[in-house]
């Protein structure tokens, strides 16, 4: 493992170039702000009109049109969503790419599978947080940051990494500490995690819990405790102190209990559809399914994204909580 810290960034290669953030989503904000805050130049480029367009404004950043963004940087930053890049890439950023310009993103989707296919006497880079917008920012704030990951696909100019290491620096990320990737290892596992961990593995775990309490005649608030609203108490204290540190902070009943029974859920068979999981991210599978996706204006999602919201787990948690006052009406 290659791992920096504030230390091993010279910033003095990036301090005169330009840097254009195309988006301002929860990562083009943070980032942008961020990075601007720390003494670079730093450009927005968005739609014109556009719902961020003037959001950016009254945050005081220098906005433009995607087109004169890209004219003008030496750094092109993108931060758009995934299914979007190819086209704005291809239709409004690479018209004005130049040689010796470093085309930068903080997810190597778009890279890995081949939807972008810079010339080669451009650099291309990774600087990615290990979290979302809103901690990039606040962490900053604080005077601290997130952890992050840097990576180089090519190198034209001999320095691209001390590139991408200086506006990791300036987004605050090697206060925490760096880790040097690649695009295909950054975008196969932070796929596979989301899939079959952070938000599929686990939504799927705790509704299946839910429905167990539920249905074996138990109140639906009480199992709504138990398998949903502790889970956050139990990842903070994995995110500090690790496995060993949470044994030693619950019950030993609990202790013996988790460890004894866990493999009867997470078994063999949920490892075996783990693997299958990343086959299909690691063959293109995944990749075309979603392009597919994209095409139909997402029309499985939106019928998925409504199920979910209809799910027993889903209108008893949003009871609870704002009865706990977690959450506002209008929220």
């Amino acid at each position: 493992m290659q791992m920096y810290y504030d230390k091993d960034v010279d910033t003095d290669v990036i301090a005169d170039k330009t840097i254009a953030v195309i988006g301002y989503g929860s990562q083009g904000h943070a980032q942008s702000r961020n990075m601007a805050d720390s003494g670079l130049n730093v450009i927005v480029g968005l739609r014109k009109g556009g719902k961020s367009w003037q959001k950016a404004k009254d945050d005081g950043m220098n906005v433009m049109t995607i087109e004169d963004a890209a004219k003008e940087a030496d750094i092109i930053h993108i931060l758009i969503p995934d299914e979007i890049q190819e086209k704005v890439y291809n239709e409004q950023i690479k018209p004005y790419v130049e040689s010796g310009n470093t085309l930068s993103f903080s997810h190597g989707y778009n890279i890995h599978f081949g939807l972008i296919e810079p010339d080669d006497d451009v650099n291309v880079v990774m600087f990615a947080p290990k979290g979302p917008g809103s901690m990039v920012r606040k962490t900053y704030l604080d005077g601290f940051g997130i952890p992050g990951l840097v990576a180089v696909e090519q190198d034209a100019t001999g320095d691209a990494l001390q590139l991408a290491l200086g506006m990791a620096k300036a987004a605050g990320f090697t206060k925490a500490g760096v880790i040097e990737t690649t695009f295909k290892e950054e975008t196969e596992t932070d796929l596979f995690g989301e899939q079959a961990v952070l938000c599929g593995g686990l939504t799927e775990l705790i509704n299946a819990g839910f429905q167990t309490l539920v249905e074996a005649g138990y109140q639906p608030e009480i199992a709504y405790f138990e398998t949903c609203h502790e889970v956050k108490l139990i990842v903070d204290i994995i995110y500090q102190k690790g496995f060993e540190g949470m044994w030693k902070d619950v019950s030993n009943t609990a202790e013996y209990g988790g460890l004894t029974r866990r493999n009867t859920v997470i078994g063999e068979e949920a490892k075996k559809g783990m693997k299958e999981v990343l086959k299909q991210i690691q063959d293109g599978t995944f990749k075309d399914e979603f392009a597919d996706e994209y095409k139909t204006g997402f029309a499985n999602l939106k019928e998925m994204r409504s199920a979910e919201n209809n799910e027993q787990i889903e209108k008893v948690g949003t009871r609870l909580r704002k009865a706990c006052g977690l959450q506002k009406d209008d929220e």
